[in-house]
């Protein structure tokens, strides 16, 4: 594998690890260590401006496939977000 691949490989996985923890806190999952469904907006709320952060921090300086995983991200998460704010009557 070329580093410019394996840069990608890890920049799909530091995205899918953010993602993973904003859907467990969202109880969209359940948190492997616990087994259980939890839910914390405000762990879930960090994690999806995480992303947020890096998608402004790497403006310009992402392939495509990764621009279209992140963004892709992003949009899912924070349509979860407002879905569970909505269920626990904090819209």
């Amino acid at each position: 594998m070329d580093e410019k691949s394996y840069f990608e490989t890890l920049f799909f996985s530091l995205v899918t690890t953010f993602e993973t923890n904003a859907l467990i806190a969202m109880g969209k999952i359940s948190n492997p260590v616990t087994g259980k469904l939890e839910k914390d907006l405000d762990a879930a709320k960090m994690n999806i401006d995480i992303l947020r952060m890096i998608k402004d921090r790497t403006k310009n300086n992402l392939s495509e496939k990764e621009e279209k995983h992140l963004t892709a991200a992003i949009t899912n998460l924070e349509l979860n977000y407002v879905e569970e704010l909505k269920l626990n009557g904090k819209s």
